[in-house]
């Protein structure tokens, strides 16, 4: 069985257990309809456009 021969510092474990914790950028895409930034494969919050249908009444 592997046995480490040096003790892992608290620096070097906390840096590797760090990397599973970051976030991912979302990534934005222009509405085709009002060319504000949106979340791709969902409803424009701005003008309410989905694929070229409006889905949601937006005063």
């Amino acid at each position: 069985m592997a046995v480490p021969k040096r003790r892992t510092s608290k620096t070097r474990k906390n840096k590797r257990r760090a990397s599973a914790y970051t976030l991912n950028r979302s990534n934005y895409v222009e509405c085709p309809n009002c060319h504000e930034p949106k979340l791709p494969h969902r409803v424009c919050q701005n003008c309410g456009d989905y694929k070229g249908e409006t889905i949601l009444d937006v005063e």
